[in-house]
């Protein structure tokens, strides 16, 4: 992409046609049914690239920030965050240590390079605590190899297994790799919670519709 502006464009129109209140409702039953299980409520949580703030609009927790390319994001974010317009792969107003929860989603493959990408990696094993949690999800090549070029900022191919060889490079410790998890696309219409929370109840339904891995991976004590 060329700039922020243009970054903007495509993001409004590509997220905002298919309605933000649908996809912060199926986020709120996904914070509620599985990720909330994944950030104890006293946490301080960084997202990256948090888009509309669908995922830190419906986490609870103790402290918030957020940093994203797109200056459009601050305006989404819950009241408190704190939130940096700038890229993951320098987290400079972030301190060593100090973070509980690192958490990205549909994010890594729009990095331009696996460079890129250890940078960023690098950076958040850095201002995690001790034992903190770095929680990714994303398109999953393995399984989203028709779909993942139809995006035109789409640029770097991730699996589950490239990007847990990945972490494990950078120094993480894995706790969970799950190959297919979320379908590829969700909020694009209105989701009942009910099916939401049925099929995150059923994992033998992840291996027919899943195309999102989900890594959880932690640094070490």
């Amino acid at each position: 992409m060329s700039g922020t502006s243009e970054l903007s464009e495509l993001y409004r129109a590509r997220f905002e046609e298919n309605g933000l209140e649908n996809r912060r409702a199926v986020w709120r039953t996904l914070v509620d049914a599985w990720f909330g299980k994944l950030v104890p409520t006293d946490a301080e949580v960084l997202e990256l690239a948090p888009g509309y703030g669908e995922f830190l609009n419906a986490i609870k927790a103790k402290k918030k920030y957020a940093v994203d390319l797109n200056p459009d994001a601050a305006r989404y974010l819950p009241e408190g965050t704190t939130f940096i317009n700038g890229s993951a792969d320098k987290l400079d107003f972030v301190a060593d240590d100090s973070i509980d929860v690192v958490f990205t989603s549909n994010f890594l493959e729009h990095l331009p390079s696996k460079a890129v990408l250890s940078a960023v990696m690098a950076e958040v094993l850095r201002v995690l605590r001790p034992g903190g949690r770095f929680i990714a999800m994303g398109p999953n090549i393995r399984f989203a190899y028709r779909e993942y070029w139809d995006f035109y900022d789409h640029y770097l191919p991730l699996s589950d297994r490239s990007l847990a060889e990945g972490l494990a490079a950078a120094g993480f410790a894995l706790d969970r790799v799950i190959p297919q998890f979320l379908p590829f696309r969700m909020g694009g219409g209105p989701t009942p919670p009910i099916l939401i929370r049925g099929y995150l109840a059923l994992p033998i339904a992840w291996k027919l519709l899943g195309k999102q891995f989900l890594v959880v991976a932690s640094k070490p004590r």
